[in-house]
């Protein structure tokens, strides 16, 4: 139900949950399972025959799917209560529905044994249904724009919430914490620099410009990993609401976070002229919803450009540790598209291009390297 997997199991499997699509690395999970979900299946009309693969997570979690009597679908949580932590899932998910966002619903939850029952929002993430190279004015690139229209729809109902005093803030300590994973895992580790005195200092006085830069920014509710592969949509109508899924990291932080997560997402591109005409209605929207972005659009896209810096040199570090540390090797497949992000907005920018140097000195040549100008408003 999170980034792995932009796919969701459709089939049934012969059996029950001894079914080889639903594998349990530990026996005594799998028993206590069963026990819970019997307990749980009569409550919710559940048919626990029916257990199936849902999708993976980044983390320790991963999601099932079970069928319910009246032909409604449910999802499963299965999260190990040592190695995961369902209380900010929980307190996120009941604080966004008070809100009127699209979450799922908390149905039943184990706490003591990391299991939890969800209403399902579909098989359908925003990534499955776009079709990035539809010709323009075309059908699909109709689809396309709606489709992002609604999601930002949904983010500016997301950003009304009034939560600064229920999640962590995205202070200085935080944005320190995820810009260090950049020299952690991706330059040292995943290509092998070793960092001298003079490029320790280039990242030291870049993230310094970085962090003063996005602290400055207006502050609401931070869903902190808004993109395609978070959100839940109908396959057949794109005016539809989204559904959205992988908040439990929320904080309260800068407003353009989310945008540029969506916009600048690590698993599509699109051009940047659509970028900006998408972050132009955003604004717009937000502005009308009475959220804290600035009167000239301008600086509103200066702040989304260095936000979005932010993210992706952190994401660049998250891949290389999922792949490193964790052995899913997918997410270097998905480095060069982040790398060309932070690159881009290093060569536009004063201050950054010492930066840039230095990712392009980790990539030695590997990725193409392209300097381009930036757009003044």
């Amino acid at each position: 139900m999170s980034q792995p997997s932009e796919s969701l199991s459709d089939a049934v499997p012969d059996g029950a949950l001894q079914a080889p699509s639903v594998s349990w690395a530990d026996p005594v999970r799998r028993v206590a399972f069963q026990a819970w979900l019997a307990g749980v299946a009569g409550a919710h009309g559940l048919q626990p025959a029916t257990v199936r693969p849902a999708s993976a997570d980044a983390s320790f979690r991963r999601y099932l799917r079970v069928d319910g009597s009246a032909g409604q679908t449910f999802i499963v949580m299965d999260a190990p209560p040592d190695k995961e932590d369902c209380q900010p899932f929980v307190k996120i998910a009941r604080l966004l529905q008070a809100g009127g966002v699209g979450a799922p619903a908390i149905l039943a939850w184990d706490e003591a044994q990391g299991f939890m029952l969800l209403s399902d929002l579909g098989e359908h993430t925003l990534l499955s249904t776009l079709q990035p190279e539809a010709p323009e004015m075309s059908q699909a690139d109709v689809d396309n724009r709606a489709r992002y229209t609604a999601a930002l729809d949904e983010l500016v109902l997301l950003q009304r919430i009034d939560a600064q005093a229920q999640v962590p803030p995205y202070d200085d300590a935080l944005l320190q914490r995820e810009l260090d994973l950049l020299p952690q895992w991706y330059l040292t580790q995943l290509r092998g620099l070793t960092l001298t005195e003079a490029q320790q200092a280039v990242l030291t006085r870049s993230f310094g410009l970085i962090k003063a830069q996005v602290l400055a920014q207006p502050k609401v509710l931070v869903h902190r990993d808004y993109h395609s592969r978070n959100l839940m949509v109908s396959p057949t109508d794109p005016r539809a609401r989204p559904g959205v899924i992988d908040f439990q990291d929320a904080v309260w932080g800068p407003v353009t976070y989310d945008l540029v997560s969506l916009l600048r997402d690590a698993y599509v591109v699109w051009d940047e002229e659509l970028q900006i005409d998408h972050a132009v209605r955003y604004w717009d929207k937000a502005r009308k919803a009475g959220l804290p972005v600035p009167d000239d659009f301008g600086d509103f896209w200066r702040d989304t450009e260095w936000m979005g810096l932010q993210r992706h040199l952190k994401v660049l570090g998250i891949f290389a540790r999922l792949a490193l540390r964790d052995g899913k090797q997918q997410y270097l497949d998905d480095i060069p598209r982040v790398w060309q992000y932070a690159h881009r907005v290093c060569t536009r920018y004063n201050g950054l291009g010492p930066l840039a140097a230095l990712l392009e000195a980790a990539e030695a040549g590997t990725l193409g390297i392209q300097r381009q100008t930036g757009y003044t408003f």
